[in-house]
């Protein structure tokens, strides 16, 4: 028999691949103890990434959501684990030092033993930190390879990599195929290559299955060492997301691997729970098309679980580039010539921004370049010329070193713009900041709670902590809900009956995100008056009413509300948005 392989469950992962939310609290202290006895699992995934701020999004606590899931876990003797962005923690954009130093103290007193600690550029500076500071809290540090598939990708840059890693501290290594197109034969040869030189470090491998390619990878990486799978169950497995537990075992046994049994009556407990969970809320915010697996993913690299986002931000310029095409006498491209077209625009921005691996949030800034550069070339502006300072940070090197070469043309770019390139280390541009926070904790009257975990929280989402303080959280996310029930309910009623239920219902357009309100795109990042909406200007039932451009680049389009006549806008062009903000009011027609 061959060696013993272990599998992890990684049920954050599974949720966030596939929508928006997460089980609450009370869930997932039901369906711990189910996971525990299906007897298959070594390891959870229990938290990290955006998942903890998506707590505060729904008004939960993380705090104690991380500490009710990992108990049970950590009382099984199973390992729980958690999702590091190194520079970015918890969220998509860089976290200072003092704060990034409190989460691993944080996180272990709640039980949590791993974090996978990874840099979207894999950039080392941005890991090595994190490998010291969760060693001194007593973690146990698992530094990242992210996987992608790119001429300078090879076996020769992760093993070096992954040698600087180790050296510094790391005794596991986790490759990270986060779009699933790395090359089953380059991730069995990369896993043999770091096991001869380091035999002792723990290799775990993460695939998501979005394009095909996992369950051979699965298979080479183990044939070549590694020693922990990822895995994921029914209703959520496959996909975007991972492969299901029970095929990936069955596949495994049958090579001879030393891999442990499934109680399938708990496995069938565990599906039927999650789809419960599902069927109560969850699945309101499940995109349909994150259930299906895409060969196209393959040619632009993209992860799976930006399809919903993406097809969201191409939906909204989609009729813009229509009308200038109608404009010209050109005909109009359908979603599918959209979405072929922001593929290759992708595969021609990828190389030339120094192909950094596509996952959070490079993937997401990679991906509006090539989104704005559609529209902007259409416009007859040409490329490059619809990006803001996330994306521009990116390329001059204030997030880390892309592994690739910039394009000249965006060398030149940056100079005529009087943008300046820079080796600094990332975290030393980012001053400590620990103490005010805790001013404003003591301001406000709040605890800083046990081992200053509620400290933590708002420094690591200031505003998301302080809409969960104030109630708002809470009243967005009713409301959010609400609609999405709405929206359902709409889809199921006869036009009759949807006229009405339409007329009945309340009109406001509200923000799905904070970020910086624009009515159009112009191509330089400003707008004039004359394109603010009018009072008594009509929308249609789906038409887009404006744009928000959050923090970390992403372009939302707002949809009109249910269509009808502008009659009060709330907020101006330009202006800092909450989630969750009024921006107009549009009044329906017949409306009772």
């Amino acid at each position: 028999m061959k060696k013993k392989i272990q599998f992890s469950l990684v049920y954050r992962d599974m949720w966030q691949s596939s929508g928006k939310f997460q089980p609450r609290k009370d869930q997932l202290e039901r369906i711990a103890p189910v996971i525990i006895e299906m007897g298959c699992f070594a390891r959870v995934e229990t938290n990290g990434g955006a998942f903890e701020q998506v707590n505060l999004l729904a008004g939960e606590n993380p705090n104690d959501a991380v500490r009710a899931f990992c108990k049970p876990f950590n009382e099984a003797g199973i390992k729980t684990h958690m999702l590091d962005r190194g520079l970015n923690a918890l969220r998509m954009y860089p976290v200072p030092d003092d704060v990034r130093q409190l989460m691993y103290k944080v996180k272990h007193a709640q039980g949590v033993d791993i974090p996978r600690i990874f840099c979207g550029l894999n950039d080392v500076r941005n890991i090595i930190p994190s490998i010291k500071w969760a060693a001194e809290a007593g973690m146990t540090p698992q530094a990242t390879l992210c996987i992608t598939s790119s001429p300078i990708h090879t076996v020769d840059y992760y093993s070096d990599i992954a040698d600087k890693l180790i050296a510094a501290g790391a005794p596991e290594i986790c490759l990270k195929d986060m779009a699933g197109i790395g090359q089953p034969a380059m991730l069995g040869a990369l896993t043999k290559r770091i096991k001869e030189k380091h035999p002792d470090v723990i290799i775990q491998y993460h695939g998501h299955s979005g394009p095909g390619l996992s369950m051979a990878s699965i298979l080479e990486v183990c044939n070549n060492g590694a020693d922990i799978i990822d895995t994921a169950i029914e209703p959520l497995s496959w996909g975007k997301v991972h492969p299901d537990i029970i095929s990936v075992q069955s596949m495994l046994k049958n090579e001879g691997f030393d891999v442990p049994d499934i109680n399938m009556n708990a496995y069938m407990h565990a599906r039927s729970l999650t789809q419960e969970f599902i069927d109560e809320w969850l699945g309101y915010f499940i995109n349909p098309a994150n259930k299906h697996m895409s060969s196209l993913l393959l040619g632009c690299g993209l992860p799976g679980g930006m399809m919903g986002s993406m097809m969201s931000d191409l939906g909204g310029i989609h009729s813009i580039i229509n009308k200038q095409r109608m404009a010209k006498g050109q005909p109009e491209l359908s979603i599918d010539d959209m979405l072929v077209k922001l593929f290759d625009e992708v595969a021609y921005v990828w190389p030339r921004v120094g192909y950094p691996p596509l996952v959070t949030p490079f993937s997401q800034y990679v991906k509006n370049i090539a989104l704005m550069n559609l529209l902007t070339i259409e416009q007859g502006k040409g490329r490059f010329v619809m990006m803001d300072d996330s994306m521009w940070g990116m390329i001059l090197g204030k997030s880390g070193n892309v592994p690739g070469e910039i394009a000249p043309e965006l060398i030149e770019l940056a100079k005529k713009q009087k943008r300046e390139f820079t080796n600094d280390d990332p975290h030393t541009l980012i001053p400590n900041a620990l103490d005010g926070f805790r001013k404003e904790m003591a301001d406000n009257g709040w605890d800083c709670g046990k081992d200053d975990e509620e400290l933590f929280e708002l420094a690591m989402h200031p505003e998301q902590y302080r809409n969960y303080k104030s109630g708002q959280a809470k009243k967005n996310f009713l409301a959010d809900l609400q609609k999405a029930k709405d929206a359902k309910l709409g889809a199921q009623l006869t036009p009759e009956q949807l006229a009405a239920f339409k007329h009945a219902k309340a009109d406001a357009v509200i923000a799905p995100e904070a970020g910086h309100l624009y009515w159009q795109f112009t191509g330089d990042g400003e707008c004039s008056r004359t394109l603010e909406p009018f009072i008594g200007k009509e929308y249609k039932d789906g038409d887009t009413f404006c744009h928000i451009q959050t923090k970390w680049g992403e372009i939302i389009p707002v949809p009109a509300a249910l269509g009808g006549k502008v009659v009060e806008i709330v907020a101006k062009q330009g202006k800092q948005i909450r989630r969750g903000d009024t921006i107009a009011w549009i009044e329906r027609e017949n409306k009772e």
